[in-house]
């Protein structure tokens, strides 16, 4: 069989195939959704956390600095989106994407990007700075968050698959992520206490 026929028989079989949708209380993991036609609905908040300009400090600084960039602010995401509620399923370079459940979904959303918000000024920032003086480069970034229902499914073939949500939510989500200009979008800052 060629690559031609391959593609081809493939894309047939997932258009030819009925979907077997079920509701979720829980965020699925990866082995929930049946891979073949297998789907859960969701009604979920999901937030994307996207770390700007790594283009810029990608072709401005070493390689190894830059993967200690990106990772530190992966590892303050995460910290916060876990301690938050939100069940993280997806990172794509510098952005990360939680969904969130429950009765106060949004709230808990919300309030963790207001954390990272803080987090990159009065931890992640100042350490760069200290560990490079001479850094140029100040991390900013965007969230992005929406809510209603989502159908997750699997995409990709048997051994090279994950986890992906279909829907407005998270479609509007990773749009918003993406949104920059003025100081935090022109909007008042926000000052939560505690925060941590």
């Amino acid at each position: 069989m060629t690559l031609k026929d391959d593609v081809t028989k493939g894309v047939n079989d997932v258009l030819a195939a009925s979907w077997k949708t079920e509701n979720a209380t829980v965020v699925p993991e990866t082995e929930d959704v049946a891979l073949a036609n297998g789907a859960k609905l969701l009604d979920a908040t999901y937030l994307y956390a996207d770390m700007a300009d790594s283009t810029g400090l990608a072709q401005g600084y070493d390689s190894p600095a830059v993967a200690q960039v990106m990772r530190a602010y992966l590892n303050a995401a995460t910290r916060i989106l876990n301690a938050q509620g939100g069940k993280i399923r997806s990172f794509d370079g510098d952005r990360v994407m939680a969904i969130f459940i429950g009765n106060a979904k949004n709230t808990d959303a919300a309030t963790a990007g207001l954390k990272l918000n803080r987090v990159l000024d009065e931890i992640i920032n100042p350490a760069l700075k200290k560990k490079w003086p001479s850094f140029k480069w100040v991390m900013t970034h965007g969230v992005g968050i929406d809510t209603g229902q989502a159908m997750i499914v699997r995409g990709g073939v048997r051994g090279h698959n994950d986890l992906v949500s279909i829907g407005r939510a998270p479609n509007i989500a990773a749009k918003l992520s993406e949104v920059r200009g003025g100081k935090r979008m022109g909007l008042p800052r926000v000052r939560l206490t505690p925060c941590l």
